[in-house]
């Protein structure tokens, strides 16, 4: 029985970058860095963003840009704070897709390494409701 999201993990080229843009942006929380040490694959760090394990670690960007993404809940009134800090770090803003009123707003954009991001504003609640109407 599945119990729920265990952790997302990224591959990036420069640990430090990425950690400026968790933090800066995703307000996260570095809990771990192996620091020369090796459990895994290669040196890795790990986050907490909103009670989510983030683990990124060290290797070879992804190839290219596509809509596979992850997207985070923000509220409404940081949207624009939330908009600046990510044009604050030089990361590539895409333009949402076009939404109805009443879904939420999004940002989207790309860090250094080709991952996608979303920061909404809307819950699956609020989407289904306004699907409904």
């Amino acid at each position: 029985m599945v119990e729920g999201l265990s952790h997302i993990t990224f591959i990036v080229k420069d640990l430090d970058r990425m950690e400026q843009v968790l933090i800066k942006v995703l307000d996260a929380q570095r809990i771990y860095a192996s620091a020369g040490q090796q459990f895994s694959l290669s040196e890795e760090r790990f986050y907490d963003v909103g009670g989510i394990w983030i683990a990124v670690m060290k290797g070879e960007p992804l190839p290219s840009q596509t809509y596979n993404h992850v997207a985070f809940k923000i509220p409404d009134r940081e949207y624009e704070e939330r908009l600046i800090a990510v044009r604050a770090l030089g990361l590539d803003v895409r333009e949402g897709r076009p939404r109805v009123q009443g879904e939420g707003r999004s940002i989207y954009f790309y860090d250094h390494d080709n991952h996608l991001f979303e920061l909404h504003t809307g819950t699956l609640a609020d989407r289904l409701e306004r699907y409904q109407s």
